[in-house]
């Protein structure tokens, strides 16, 4: 069997957009190193040059959206404009990935959650809430947001978007459209985190 236009490394990069479909058509149960070689039409063995097994390829999906994840909130975090439309543009970036990717997203807390999870793994897990707590902080020193730790301010931002994307993957909104909800989510956790005064 021939490994096809697969060379130089785009084998990887194959497998992993495989993965992500079948992940998101099947669920994890549906994937395994050898039906994605059958898929890409190359030799039962050739994934092995780039995961030693399936949970190597698991970490590396995992790995992938997170640092998608992670381009899409700084991209929001440090774009122009007030502090206060910025922290909203990070809520919608996240509820769209949530939203989009869901299975992903799953696969993604649970790799990071797991005994055996890596430090690259634990340290890109944690970079979407470390973006969100540098820009409360800096809400906080242009008089935005009211005082407190912002790491644990970040944690109630991110427990909000991430809840209204459960509920909507749920089709628990009760016909509310998503743009709607998102916008009222965003202006309540604003407000509420609005100085007194503001």
């Amino acid at each position: 069997m021939t490994e096809g236009p697969y060379h130089h490394g785009n084998l990887r990069t194959a497998l992993l957009e495989r993965a992500e479909t079948v992940l998101t058509e099947s669920g994890v149960e549906g994937l395994s190193l050898r039906a994605l070689a059958r898929d890409l039409g190359v030799s039962h063995a050739a994934p092995s040059r780039h995961f030693r097994d399936r949970q190597a390829l698991l970490d590396a999906l995992a790995v992938s959206g997170f640092t998608r994840l992670n381009a899409r909130l700084h991209a929001a975090a440090e774009a122009p404009g007030p502090v206060p439309d910025r922290l909203a543009a990070l809520g919608r970036a996240y509820v769209d990935f949530a939203v989009t990717h869901a299975p992903l997203l799953n696969l993604m807390f649970s790799a990071k959650r797991a005994d055996d999870s890596s430090a690259e793994l634990r340290e890109l897990g944690h970079r979407s809430l470390d973006t969100t707590a540098g820009l409360i902080a800096q809400a906080q020193a242009e008089g935005f947001v009211r005082e407190g730790d912002p790491a644990r301010l970040a944690q109630v931002a991110f427990s909000t978007v991430h809840g209204l994307a459960t509920l909507a993957l749920g089709s628990l909104l009760d016909g509310t459209p998503l743009p709607e909800a998102t916008d009222l989510a965003l202006d309540v956790l604003l407000t509420g985190l609005a100085r007194p005064g503001r």
